[in-house]
């Protein structure tokens, strides 16, 4: 049996306790639209990056492309995102928001930027540039 690594531990209880706030936290946002999680989340890389192509939109999401086609037909159902076909290859779509899908990523956008405050406001200047520079080494090998 492996010892047990207290600071591991704590992490890995820190963070539990991190993720299950911010997940009901998210989900208290979304049950106010119309929308599910997923989909509130292919409209906010869509609204941050731009328009781009399903195997982009994947990617960003950390999805496969089948299941971004699921959340992307929802969306052009819903009237947030429409299909365009690419300019240089007819073949293929490029996604991109609608007025109404604008008008969603404003929203949900502005529901995170208040997170993003109340968090800073509680860390302070210098710590929350630690935890932006954490957050973005975190991301780059996870």
């Amino acid at each position: 049996m492996d010892k047990k690594d207290p600071l591991k531990e704590e992490l890995n209880e820190s963070l539990v306790e991190f993720f299950d706030r911010f997940t009901s936290w998210e989900s208290s946002v979304i049950e106010s639209s119309n929308l599910k999680i997923s989909d509130a989340h292919a409209i906010e890389i869509l609204g941050h990056y731009g328009r781009m192509n399903m195997k982009e939109l994947a990617g960003k999401l950390g999805i496969t492309t089948g299941t971004t086609t699921i959340t992307v037909d929802r969306l052009e159902r819903e009237g947030y995102a429409q299909r365009v076909r690419a300019e240089h290859d007819r073949r293929s779509y490029i996604i991109e928001l609608t007025e109404d899908g604008a008008l969603a990523y404003e929203e949900h956008h502005r529901h995170h930027l208040n997170l993003a405050s109340e968090i800073a406001s509680v860390l302070g200047d210098d710590e929350t540039r630690i935890f932006i520079d954490l957050l973005k080494k975190i991301n780059e090998h996870i």
